[in-house]
């Protein structure tokens, strides 16, 4: 089993215990029914790098493109039930090195402007004209970044967790922020660094993760995925953190995070809001939680500042995490709410 998808095993226990919240006035959603693919594949999009996808719901339905989190993430079965089944075709895939994607783990080629354009060449592969993008944490980056760079073939966007990639976002996580609200936790994780007083911990935990010593790397590949997981939920007590944690494969989630996080999301400092103007014309909404300390609420309020047209909804009662039961209805009443503007007649 991937450790993402544990990841979301586990959260999702934690949100079955929380209470159920939303927004005042809102009813409350849950998932739609599991479902399975009905189309899968591999896409070559490299000399190196074939991505895995999935196509599930309606085969005629209204497009939407879901981008995992991490990176390094990976999709799982719950990305297909944010969306009705009978009304859209929601298709999954894994970014470069993680899930099923192939080589495993792998750094080479691997990078922002590259995923942007594996979305472009998948969009192409599945002769689709113009689609949804539905996407929470990294995935909210790529969304933006693609979208960006082909807003043409964007009809509209649902973004959660907003991490807009820009320095100050990727010091607050790695130097001291969320430590200000789990000061243990993060104790935990800077007693693996060589040179704490440095403050440079992306490059630090890749160089780690990178090391010869396998034992070495599985070690701190644990750390840094028991550091974000504690932190992605409200609640998440420590047995099921180390239950989670054991047998789980932490490396190519820890890897490919770091590898990003210590080259600035190959994205330029400040870009994705210096570009938003590309994107203002896409309806959007963009879904927080009101006590996400990976990424903080005010990174969702920029972006909706540099983007007037769209809705902010700060879901109350929630964290970092896109499982947990206040998060996904307001997740999925978004989704819904974009509907009049996006869905042809007879979809």
């Amino acid at each position: 089993m991937t450790f993402r998808v544990r990841m979301f095993s586990i959260l999702l226990l934690s949100a079955v215990c929380a209470p159920a919240g939303t927004q005042p006035g809102k009813q409350l959603f849950d998932y739609y029914p599991p479902i399975e693919p009905f189309r899968t594949g591999f896409l070559k999009v490299s000399d190196l790098h074939e991505i895995y996808y999935e196509i599930s719901g309606n085969p005629l339905g209204h497009p939407v493109m879901v981008l995992h989190g991490g990176p390094g993430g990976g999709s799982y079965p719950s990305l297909r039930r944010y969306h009705h089944p009978e009304k859209y075709q929601i298709v999954l895939f894994d970014q470069r090195g993680a899930g099923k994607s192939k080589p495993y783990a792998e750094l080479k080629d691997n990078t922002t402007g590259a995923l942007v354009e594996d979305m472009e060449k998948l969009r192409k592969e599945l002769k689709i004209e113009k689609m949804q993008l539905f996407g929470g944490s990294w995935g909210s980056t790529l969304a933006l970044a693609y979208a960006e760079k082909y807003p043409e073939r964007v009809d509209s966007m649902v973004l959660r967790g907003v991490f807009l990639a820009r320095k100050q976002d990727i010091d607050y996580f790695y130097h001291g922020g969320t430590g200000q609200y789990f000061p243990d936790v993060y104790a935990k994780l800077k007693a693996h660094l060589p040179s704490p007083d440095k403050l440079n911990y992306p490059k630090q935990f890749l160089d780690l993760l990178r090391g010869e010593d396998e034992s070495a790397r599985d070690k701190v590949a644990r750390a840094w995925a028991g550091y974000e997981t504690k932190v992605a939920a409200l609640e998440t007590p420590d047995a099921e953190v180390e239950s989670l944690l054991n047998g789980s494969d932490c490396y190519n989630f820890s890897l490919l995070e770091n590898w990003y996080m210590a080259n600035d999301c190959f994205l330029e400092e400040g870009q994705l809001l210096k570009d938003a103007r590309k994107v203002e014309k896409i309806p959007t909404v963009i879904v927080h939680g009101r006590y996400d300390v990976i990424c903080p609420p005010s990174q969702a309020y920029e972006l909706h500042q540099a983007l007037p047209g769209s809705e902010l909804v700060l879901v109350e009662s929630a964290g970092h995490s896109g499982s947990a039961i206040p998060m996904r209805s307001a997740l999925i009443h978004a989704i819904r709410s974009l509907e009049p503007r996006i869905l042809k007649a007879g979809d």
